[in-house]
């Protein structure tokens, strides 16, 4: 296995200028940052506006940037002057990619649009631009928040029971799925320029993102012709799928396969239920989900939830005893496998992605606002009385410019 805290990371020598604030885009660059990518964030005069969603804070940065904005060098421009924007240009230089999510039209109109501007002066260069729902189409240039594309996409829809009626997605899913739609987007892009020697234009929209995470209710929906219904924790092409309530914690069971299920029935002293005629196949146990939830509720009902999943994770059967967010990451497994990061004050979920010749790595904690400015226009070629002046200018913020 190789030492992290040696490893410079698979994508050590690829510069991305991070244009992006809020998640998705943020998310991306994390990744490639925690992969060793240089991953220069150039924020806006007032900085990313999740430096303020909070509480919790901690020295004046919200939780919610914290928690996607790692390993990044960081700086701000005012990309709305022209000198901002020669800033950005010279940044661009030395740059294997940009990541931008500004509306639609945004960096056309400051002369920094893809194909009528940057295209010809870089032409190694992978655009990724991230929107709502792409730049054409009844709903192009439109904005897009993870819930709003939840809601119009279809996944509020499926998420949620009869009793409760449809739920938004705990997570913002939308959100971090296009983040990692992007950052495939641009490793596919930079394999691709290995062999062209060309970049390209990447055109990354939540909404599609959303669509393609509709599985397996698209491909159901495909095929049938009905829409889905809301049926809580339980699984349209699975059973038994479901969470269940037992003497302890309740359990998940996620069986699969005939094999599975003869075993979960031995282990609740029941193997006779794989002999009933409604349970035979996973198709049987789907048309009689409600049957066969009765005949396990009732014996779950009498068995510790923990130690019941302990022993049919042993068995070979998938299933797991609920856990609360603190309960996870004190789990001896979370630690185990690294899924905590701790350096100082800061203390983030770990890199899931494990390398290894080349794992990622925690090089540092999200900076503060402009920490890195005049760093990264010294390596750019700048004097430091050039500096001073972009700064005088306003040009380079290194205090956030907070409105109202």
């Amino acid at each position: 296995m190789a030492d992290e805290s040696q490893s410079a990371g698979a994508l050590a020598g690829i510069r991305v200028i991070d244009l992006t604030r809020v998640l998705g885009g943020p998310y991306c660059t994390q990744m490639l940052a925690d992969h060793g990518a240089d991953v220069i964030k150039v924020e806006p005069p007032g900085g990313d506006e999740v430096r303020d969603w909070g509480p919790p804070f901690r020295d004046g940065t919200a939780s919610y940037y914290v928690g996607v904005n790692r390993n990044k060098r960081t700086m701000s421009l005012d990309l709305t002057v022209p000198k901002g924007r020669e800033v950005l240009l010279r940044l661009l230089e030395t740059a294997d990619a940009l990541i931008e999510n500004q509306k639609v039209g945004t960096m056309e109109r400051w002369g920094l649009g893809y194909e009528t501007n940057l295209k010809a002066r870089f032409p190694r260069l992978v655009y990724c631009h991230v929107t709502g729902f792409g730049a054409t189409g009844p709903w192009g240039g439109l904005p897009g928040y993870d819930a709003a594309v939840q809601a119009v996409s279809g996944l509020i829809s499926i998420n949620g029971s009869r009793e409760s009626g449809p739920v938004r997605m705990g997570t913002p899913m939308v959100d971090m799925g296009t983040g990692l739609y992007a950052a495939n987007a641009i490793l596919m892009a930079l394999l691709e320029r290995q062999r062209s020697g060309k970049g390209q234009f990447l055109d990354v929209a939540l909404f599609d993102c959303a669509i393609a995470l509709v599985h397996p209710h698209a491909a159901n929906y495909f095929m049938s012709g009905k829409a889905p219904e809301l049926i809580g924790n339980s699984h349209p092409n699975i059973s038994p799928y479901d969470l269940y309530q037992t003497q302890g914690r309740p359990i998940f069971l996620a069986v699969g396969n005939n094999r599975q299920f003869l075993r979960l029935c031995q282990a609740l002293g029941k193997p006779e239920l794989t002999r009933d005629a409604r349970f035979l196949t996973n198709q049987d146990r789907v048309v009689n989900r409600a049957a066969l939830n009765d005949e396990l509720g009732r014996l779950l009902a009498k068995r510790d939830g923990a130690a019941l999943a302990d022993q049919l994770l042993a068995d070979g059967v998938p299933c797991g005893a609920m856990l609360s967010l603190p309960e996870v990451f004190a789990h001896p497994h979370t630690q185990h496998r690294n899924m905590v990061l701790n350096d100082g004050a800061y203390r983030g979920t770990g890199i899931p992605v494990k390398l290894s010749r080349t794992p990622g790595r925690m090089r540092w904690a999200p900076k503060p606002f402009g920490a890195d400015g005049r760093e990264v226009l010294s390596e750019a070629g700048m004097s430091a009385a050039e500096i001073d002046d972009l700064v005088a200018q306003g040009v380079l913020v290194e205090q956030r410019r907070r409105s109202g």
